[in-house]
């Protein structure tokens, strides 16, 4: 980059000459500053290769010498300190040299092997200057300091496993800021709002999407004791010029680790740079991976929207055109959807040209498609090579009537995450949670229905005469553990089939087990204590039914969205007019700006207009009087709820009455579920105003998360006697 090179060169040079310390031409003095490849040359260069370079650069002089100083700095001259913001993007270059492609392989020996990790993301620029400040500070000069500003990943998450093992082996001390600013996804401050990135300059530049750390690693010429790892997570402004501030500040403190905690690697943690919050027989629990015997994906879409709607009737008729022969391809066009958008691996003409060919319209693939918690859409589903950018047949296959799926991930970087899991019985997308989702079905089915006479992908849902005879999705220990509680043919037994499961979804949303295990439920797939007695699964599972429920919004449940409504919900969320007066159904429309439209296709929340407020004394009576009926005490009740409400506007006229604080803050898988949901219907987005149906919607959503925040004196007691008395599990994972 010579831009930088110069400008360094012209700003040292006139700081010396101000100090009365010139430059001067005749000694050939110049700043020790050089335009060279950070990543390549530490090595010398056999004869031949050394040629070749000269004759590369024999028409520019200048820069063969420039070369020549810098790779003398590199291979001769002790450094002490490496510092900068090396590149975080995969794909940003390829390695033009052997010294710089093998440059991070001792980062991946042993990830399969020893620690089962298949995917890994080490080949990140920014690693291999992790893997260059590690050789020259640590193997080569053997002492210094090493100071980058990076990505978050390696802190963490599995890939980086043996990338850890090496600087701990390496240095004596590390210091580490959690920046934050992930707008990947969409990370929030504790006041609510966006967290910016730290790069991010009002009026200037948002900044890169990607959330960032600083760290600083310490090597002394002897090793004195074991390295610390000192981790601060406290510096978590939504603006990035009051986060930049903050840090600054910390700067002068009399204290300068009282910030930070300390970290305990090792090997049962991955070696996780960052503090762990865990009970003390969590890692002794199952993975979700280990109980069922298949997760799989979900479904990614990647044209737009095009092929999911929030109305069906207007997806029915998109698609019906797209299909009909007889509309041309400008017309298509002219409906400006993603299915007429040229994407890597799409061709959007030629896939449609196929496609006409093969196969109809079939209102029967239009099929429910859950794209966020609480977000029921409709989609149009099709395995036809290319339509849907990962159309996932195999999960397909298990999409059956009566058959649910258990939605959770593998790791996740959102913060607050809330309640790692969901569950549905519609298909779901890639990202219906945030980060790394997978779902376990109920049952399994044959990943390859056949009938001659249909196409297979039609099968499960035109052709019921197919016989076809799933089995519970249970590993093998699974099965020796319902065993040894004498719970037998679980494959013919649908309550049997839906112990663990139902179990699982009931652990999940317990807050104790989320609050005492948070860190080791952060970094991977959540751990689930399974209980010694047949009676505690049996009574688990019965709350997991009523978890389920409240989260099925297609089904409604007494009490809460069937009446008679309950005390203690009957008044949330109520739509109402601002002055009282009749709300018409034209006052429907979101104005106020809860969403916004991102890049290809990707809705961004917004901050739209949410009041704080107290309890109206009628409103605080109903839930005194509601929490008596349920068994808890009034102050219980509104510890749980919160002690403040909000009205959540829709536009300035129509706004729903009292979503009480925890209701409207609740957060599943990284969405804080009601704002997540109004952003997606934006007036502007969605083209129209909501139906008073939808307008309902919203209520009978605050109402079924009341009555699940609610449960949790009975999910957190489920919770602490599984805990209790869980049973000896064989075969997790390390």
């Amino acid at each position: 980059m010579p831009a930088p090179f110069v400008v360094s060169h012209m700003q040292l040079g006139l700081l010396l000459q101000n100090l009365g310390a010139p430059l001067t031409e005749a000694g050939h003095e110049r700043a020790g500053v050089y335009l060279t490849n950070a990543l390549t040359g530490w090595e010398p260069l056999d004869p031949e290769k050394e040629k070749a370079f000269q004759a590369m650069l024999i028409g520019f002089p200048q820069l063969l010498e420039e070369q020549a100083d810098a790779r003398k700095v590199k291979q001769q001259v002790p450094i002490l300190v490496i510092l900068g913001n090396p590149p975080y993007n995969a794909f940003a270059g390829t390695a033009t040299t052997k010294e710089e492609r093998d440059s991070v392989a001792p980062y991946k020996e042993g990830l399969r092997e020893k620690w089962g990790i298949k995917k890994f993301n080490l080949d990140e620029l920014y690693v291999r200057f992790f893997r260059m400040a590690e050789r020259r500070i640590a193997e080569q000069t053997g002492r210094g300091v090493v100071c980058f500003i990076s990505n978050h990943s390696w802190i963490e998450e599995p890939s980086f496993v043996v990338l850890r093992q090496h600087l701990l082996k390496s240095f004596d001390g590390f210091w580490i800021e959690n920046l934050h600013g992930n707008r990947k996804i969409s990370e929030y401050a504790p006041d609510g709002r966006t967290s910016e990135t730290i790069f991010a300059i009002p009026g200037f530049s948002v900044g890169i999407q990607q959330g960032v750390a600083t760290s600083l690693w310490v090597k002394k010429a002897e090793k004195t004791a074991e390295p610390k790892i000192h981790f601060r997570d406290d510096l978590n402004a939504a603006r990035a010029v009051e986060r930049r501030k903050q840090l600054l500040d910390s700067l002068g403190a009399k204290d300068f680790n009282s910030p930070y905690q300390l970290a305990s690697p090792s090997g049962s943690n991955r070696y996780s740079f960052r503090p762990s919050d865990v009970s003390t027989d969590y890692l002794s629990w199952p993975r979700l991976m280990d109980v069922f015997e298949e997760m799989f994906v979900g479904l990614e879409e990647c044209r737009g929207g095009a092929l999911i709607d929030i109305d069906k009737d207007q997806l029915k008729l998109r698609m019906q055109k797209y299909f009909d022969q007889s509309v041309d391809w400008d017309s298509l066009k002219s409906l400006k959807t993603g299915l007429t958008k040229d994407v890597a691996g799409f061709d959007a003409k030629h896939t449609r040209d196929k496609i006409i060919l093969a196969e109809k319209f079939n209102s029967q693939r239009l099929v429910s498609y859950v794209l966020r918690p609480y977000d029921q859409r409709c989609c149009y589903y099709s395995t036809y090579s290319s339509l849907w950018n990962r159309p996932r047949p195999t999960l397909y296959a298990q999409y059956q009537h009566g058959n649910k799926f258990l939605i959770s991930r593998m790791n996740t970087a959102a913060t607050p995450e809330g309640v790692p899991v969901y569950v549905t019985d519609a298909l779901y997308d890639k990202q219906t949670i945030n980060r790394n989702p997978g779902a376990f079905p109920l049952f399994l089915y044959p990943k390859t229905l056949k009938d001659s006479k249909k196409p297979k992908e039609q099968v499960h849902l035109i052709a019921p005469e197919v016989e076809v005879k799933p089995k519970a999705n249970l590993s093998q220990v699974a099965l020796s553990y319902l065993a040894s509680l004498g719970i037998d043919n679980p494959d013919s037994n649908t309550h049997a089939a839906g112990l663990i499961w139902m179990h699982a979804l009931a652990i999940g949303y317990s807050p104790a087990y989320l609050r005492e295990n948070a860190d080791g439920i952060r970094k991977d797939w959540p751990r689930i204590p399974l209980p010694e007695k047949k009676e505690l699964l049996e009574a688990s599972t019965e709350l997991g039914e009523k978890v389920a429920a409240l989260l099925d919004t297609e089904e409604p449940v007494q009490g809460v969205t069937a009446p008679p409504i309950r005390a203690e919900i009957q008044n949330i969320a109520v739509i109402t007019r601002k002055g009282g007066e009749q709300l018409q159904p034209k006052e429907l429309a979101a104005t106020v700006g809860w969403g916004h439209a991102g890049q290809n296709g990707v809705v961004m929340p917004g901050k739209g207009k949410a009041i704080e407020r107290d309890y109206t004394v009628e409103e605080k009576q109903s839930i005194v009087s509601g929490a008596e009926q349920v068994g808890i005490s009034p102050e219980e009740a509104f510890g749980l709820l919160g002690e403040r409400t909000f009205d959540i506007y829709l536009n300035e006229v129509a706004y729903w009455r009292n979503i009480p604080a925890k209701v409207w803050e609740y957060t599943i898988g990284g969405y804080q579920v009601i704002k997540k949901w109004l952003s997606y219907r934006e007036n502007d987005l969605l083209g129209r105003s909501l139906t008073t149906d939808e307008a309902r919607e919203v209520m009978n959503m605050a109402r079924r998360i009341a009555t699940i925040i609610l449960l949790k004196p009975a999910l957190d007691d489920n919770y602490q006697q599984c805990k209790g008395t869980s049973y000896s599990w064989t075969g997790t994972d390390k």
